[in-house]
Parts: structure tokens; sequence; C-alpha cells
């Protein structure tokens, strides 16, 4: 027992000797400065989770279109009316650029075509005789070689309506194969004379228009002609419309015109 008591109070001495030595050996407790006081509250501030107000932004569709009219008074139609001519504003330097390149794109195109045609002019003047006109045969093969001659023999012969439609025609082939005059298979003797009259001289002009005007009177008003008018006709033919010496029958066209 004694001995218990005796390390009991040698224990309270050890610790009564510490203490003193513990509180020495701690520091002494400094106080912040003011700038550093600032920098701390700074930082706090600077810091979202630690900020007294906080922005948070969503996504509201918008119902109240009849509230927003009455309160601005202008109804939406009209503000859309005033929206769609703003637009129109905006984008009209735009459109008045287009029409400038869309007016300067059919101009060249324009100016291609003139130019392309008038290099196939010469092709597309190149004339392809009928075979027939209002059914009457006109091909240089289907014709004797002196018409005139022989149209005469038959109207000696008695056969007029032959002499004049074999001069007819023959008029046509010479027209059509030798004078590459447009004449089409549909035709008819105004036309002839017509295409006549821009081509040939004045002789020549002046013998067609008798020779059809003779056509007619005989085939469709039924006149009688005077022998010596047709004899007129038939001795003239060859000097009035067969080929010069220069020219040649265009043989080759077997292709109507259409």
């Amino acid at each position: 027992m004694r001995f218990r008591v005796e390390w009991a109070v040698l224990g309270l001495l050890a610790g009564a000797l510490a203490a003193p030595v513990t509180r020495a050996a701690e520091p002494a407790p400094v106080s912040p400065t003011a700038a550093e006081v600032d920098a701390a509250i700074e930082k706090v501030k600077v810091d979202p989770n630690l900020a007294t107000e906080r922005t948070i932004r969503s996504l509201k569709w918008d119902l109240d279109e009849e509230d927003d009219d009455s309160k601005s008074g202008i109804p939406s139609w009209l503000r859309w009316i005033g929206d769609l001519f703003g637009w129109i504003a905006q984008i009209s330097r735009v459109l008045v650029w287009v029409v400038i390149a869309a007016l300067i794109a059919v101009i060249v195109i324009v100016v291609v075509r003139i130019f392309m045609g008038g290099r196939n002019l010469g092709l597309a003047a190149k004339f392809i005789a009928p075979t027939h006109v209002q059914d009457l045969d006109i091909r240089p093969e289907s014709l004797p070689d002196d018409i005139g001659a022989s149209a005469r023999a038959l109207w000696d012969a008695g056969d007029r309506r032959a002499a004049l439609a074999l001069l007819y025609r023959g008029m046509l082939s010479r027209l059509a194969h030798v004078h590459e005059i447009p004449i089409r298979a549909s035709s008819t003797e105004g036309d002839c004379l017509s295409l006549a009259a821009r081509k040939l001289d004045a002789a020549r002009t002046e013998y067609v228009t008798r020779l059809v005007r003779s056509w007619q009177r005989a085939i469709y008003g039924g006149v009688t002609l005077d022998t010596a008018d047709v004899h007129a006709l038939c001795a003239q033919f060859a000097t009035q419309l067969d080929p010069t010496p220069q020219q040649t029958p265009a043989q080759g066209h077997a292709e109507a015109a259409t």
C-alpha cells in the first residue's frame, strides 16, 4: 500500500513540473492583418458556392401573346406585316444583285445564240426542195427536158389542160430546184408568186405571174385561153426559167421539205 502511495506522489510531482514546460513550448496566437481579412473576403465573394445570390436560366413557352397584344396595343398580324417588310428591306440588296446576275445571264445566252446562229447561217439557209406541191409532182426527173416544146405539143394536140399543167409543174420545179426559192408542199399559187418576187428579177417575175394567172383562169375559172398567149408561154419558158450555164438543177433533193 505504501508503495502505491509513493508512486502516486511521484506522478503528481512529475505532472506539476512538466506543465510549465508544455505551456512555455506553445506559440502565442497571432491576429490576422486587415489586408489578409480583405483578401479572404474577396475569395469568398468570387466563390459561386458561397455567393449570396445565384442566377438560374430556364426555357419557358410564351403562351401570353394575347396579353402582349393587349399591352402593346398592336395586333399580332400587324406586327407580322411589319416584320415582313423589315425582312424584305434587309434582303433587298441581295435581291437586286440576284436580278442583275439573272439579266447578265440572259444577255450572255442571247449573244451566244446570235453568234452561233451567224456561224450556222450557211447551213440553216440550205433549202431542201419538196417533191410535190399541192399533189403536183415537181421532181426534175418527172419532167421532160424541153418543157416548153412538150407543153406546146400537148396544146396543139387538143390536150390543153395537160399542157397548162405541164407548164405550171415545170415552173414550180424550176423555182424550187434551179432558183432555190423556198416553196413548200402546201404552198399556194399566191405563196409561189410572193416567194418568187423576192428573188427573181423583174422579167422572170413578170413571166411567172403571167403563167400563174393563166393557170388560175383556165383551171379554176374555166376560161379558154388564146392559143397565141399559150404559145408565148411555151416559147419563153426556157429563157425565163431554165438554168443558165452556171446553174444546174438540184436533182439530188429527194427529201420533201416540211
